[in-house]
């Protein structure tokens, strides 16, 4: 065991910043891949809101479901799933808007988790390849004899899997947070409409 460590501690730490660099291609494809859904599901939101409010005013069941057919998006399915139960009662139909909204919700968060744990994990992924860098340097000071300098450049090197971790991991964090909040956002604004319909579901049941 400990030949196989000494071993992989000898490679140095080029490996390492090759695979932050592969694991920065995927997070990019993540976070373009996000950003384009959550601003189509916006923009599907937005359109979907004036007019589904309209026809819950009207209280027409038939309308409001020729208007969440019409239009694309998250919110639509969730409200139509909670809508499609609406005669067996409004509490029915709240229980099934929410296990929608619950199944929309990791549909919007998918590759979300990969942002975070990358951003997490860089910085130390890019510290252990400046340690695997740093033993590295000190054998081959021991094994040539030549002077420091030998050190200090096999130590320059060693630090840029640090500086790589940190360059991968600070967008990836960011675009975590901004998605994260993004999308808490949006699931606010479904249920806000959820809400709305439901309150105009028990106000029909009174006033019959």
């Amino acid at each position: 065991m400990k030949t196989i460590l000494m071993s992989l501690a000898l490679t140095g730490g080029d490996w390492v910043i090759w695979a932050l660099i592969a694991s920065s291609i995927l997070a990019v494809a993540a976070i373009y891949d996000r950003l384009k859904l959550l601003r189509e599901e916006a923009a599907a939101l937005v359109s979907l809101r004036a007019p589904l409010l309209a026809v819950i005013d009207s209280g027409s069941h038939d309308a409001m479901e020729k208007v969440l057919s019409s239009h694309p998006g998250f919110a639509s399915r969730a409200l139509a799933e909670g809508l499609s139960h609406l005669p067996r009662g409004p509490q029915a139909a709240a229980e099934h808007f929410a296990a929608a909204l619950s199944d929309e919700r990791r549909y919007l968060e998918h590759r979300l988790l990969w942002l975070g744990t990358l951003g997490n994990n860089a910085p130390f992924i890019g510290l252990f390849g400046t340690v695997l860098g740093v033993i590295k340097a000190f054998r081959d000071l021991a094994q040539s004899g030549a002077g420091p300098e030998v050190v200090m450049s096999g130590l320059s090197e060693a630090l840029v899997a640090t500086a790589v971790g940190l360059l991968v991991a600070i967008p990836c964090v960011l675009a975590f947070n901004i998605f994260s909040k993004r999308v808490r956002d949006l699931l606010a604004e479904a249920e806000a409409l959820g809400r709305r319909l439901g309150a105009k579901a028990h106000g029909g049941e009174r006033r019959r």
